[in-house]
């Protein structure tokens, strides 16, 4: 399932995506847009800006925006910064690969054979998806 973090950082993402002038959003604003709790939101916003995606100015107007263009921000950049690894099992998983500690053998275990296909499903989805795709 897709944490509240990720649902609310895609919401805030596309808000500021979706403004004409790029200008500086305020937290204030978005959190009051999206129906977003602005302490949780804040936090996200920080995770987002320590990754490049966003830039952010103090005082008089302003805010948070957007610092690449929506077509260059990758929907499999965003997930893995704000829910981690795409995987759902470690022993699938392309850059937190870990081996399960119940497993003898991931060539034969059926639960990896099924979570590959799953994860592959979903990495398509997300490299196929830009921030720009989910602007209405």
């Amino acid at each position: 399932m897709l944490s509240k973090k990720t649902k609310y950082g895609l919401k805030a993402l596309t808000y500021l995506a979706s403004q004409k002038d790029k200008a500086p959003v305020q937290i204030s604003e978005i959190a009051k847009c999206e129906n977003i709790s602005q302490k949780f939101l804040e936090s996200i916003l920080l995770s987002l800006r320590k990754s490049g995606f966003l830039g952010s100015k103090k005082g008089k107007g302003g805010g948070y925006y957007l610092i690449k263009d929506p077509n260059e921000v990758l929907m499999t950049d965003v997930m893995r910064v704000l829910e981690g690894p795409i995987s759902m099992v470690p022993c699938v998983s392309l850059n937190f690969y870990e081996k399960c500690a119940d497993c003898r053998d991931e060539a034969t275990c059926s639960v990896n054979k099924l979570m590959l296909k799953v994860r592959d499903a979903n990495l398509e989805v997300y490299r196929n998806n830009t921030l720009a795709d989910l602007i209405i």
